[in-house]
């Protein structure tokens, strides 16, 4: 049998800064340049690498003291830059589960955040395990993250096909001898799914 894991963010979560910050801005553009100004994606990966939120803003806002308000504004509001599940995954996260699939989750999430997305949805409660980048100090695609997986959930990489949005973090399983599938929809999700008989 085939061991399932999900990545979170992106293929069964809508996480996305942008929504957070578009009462903050007048544009796409200008939210886009801000986040690139600040290099928002290395900073908040060191949140999901285990750093406390109160630390990063703190360090960034001293480094950007004009954004200081905008970078405070990310952690006060972080919950709105999830407004809800993406609603075709999570179905065939359920229609995994009643087809008898052992299902777990490797997530990139800051441990601060994450206890917020398991009180918000319960299906979240399908997968076996979940292991939170924030809580072990490391992230996808480290290699030790997906090793560690592994050692929890005691299989081999062989016998695990891995899902998720990011193409490096593909490319880190793929190498490591996962079986892989780059989320860009829950209809070819679907499909690849059905490829492999894993769904009828």
């Amino acid at each position: 049998m085939t061991t399932i894991i999900f990545d979170l963010g992106g293929v069964l979560l809508d996480w996305n800064p942008h929504r957070l910050y578009a009462p903050f801005f007048k544009s796409q553009p200008e939210i886009d340049q801000f986040l690139r100004e600040i290099d928002f994606a290395a900073w908040n990966a060191r949140q999901d690498a285990g750093r406390p939120f109160a630390e990063g803003v703190a360090t960034l806002s001293a480094e950007f003291p004009h954004y200081a308000d905008l970078i405070r504004a990310y952690h006060e509001n972080w919950e709105d830059s999830v407004p809800g599940p993406i609603e075709g995954t999570v179905v065939l996260l359920k229609r995994l589960k009643q087809a008898g699939h052992a299902l777990y989750a490797l997530t990139n999430f800051s441990a601060e955040t994450f206890p917020i997305m398991r009180r918000r949805y319960k299906f979240l409660q399908l997968f076996e395990y979940i292991l939170v980048s924030g809580e072990v100090g490391m992230i996808k695609p480290d290699p030790a993250i997906y090793r560690l997986m592994l050692e929890k959930i005691e299989r081999p990489a062989s016998e695990c096909l891995f899902i998720d949005d990011s193409p490096a973090n593909i490319a880190a399983a793929h190498g490591l001898g996962f079986d892989t599938i780059r989320f860009q929809s829950p209809a070819g999700l679907e499909s690849e799914l059905k490829e492999r008989k894993l769904l009828a």
